[in-house]
């Protein structure tokens, strides 16, 4: 079983014409509930942010407008993902077996990701035999 894991959030986009990613956060688990724990919380903290509560006392009214039935719900998959115990679990499964697990969605113009991975597998790639090319 691997005892620890480095998980990410980040949002990619297109800015100045580049494809560019912003690093929303970043956690070193030391256990596999940790990470899981995590990656929900961060899953539900973008939901909230990008779809707040329009009658939250800090916006004034009026200030906050539906977006088009048509629009991706970027919100909405997250916050699915965050309740789908059986989806938990096989993220769990995946991340125990040392594989690297990825949840992304996206709407018109931003990608979201959250990322978790084993440090125990990354510490055992990088022990890989190095393969050589011969010489011609």
């Amino acid at each position: 079983m691997h005892d620890e894991f480095l998980c990410h959030v980040t949002a990619y986009g297109v800015c100045g014409g580049m494809w560019v990613g912003v690093p929303l956060g970043t956690y070193r688990a030391p256990t596999l509930a940790l990470a899981m724990w995590w990656l929900r919380d961060r899953a539900s903290w973008m939901a909230e942010r990008l779809d707040p509560n329009p009658d939250a006392p800090y916006f004034p009214p009026n200030s906050m407008m539906p977006v088009s039935a048509t629009a991706p719900d970027v919100p909405g998959v997250l916050r699915a993902w965050c309740g789908d115990i059986f989806q938990q679990e096989l993220a769990a499964e995946e991340l125990a077996a040392g594989h690297l697990v990825r949840i992304a969605t996206s709407d018109d113009t931003t990608e979201y990701e959250l990322l978790a991975e084993s440090v125990d597998a990354l510490r055992m790639q990088r022990t890989l035999p190095f393969l050589s090319m011969p010489a011609a």
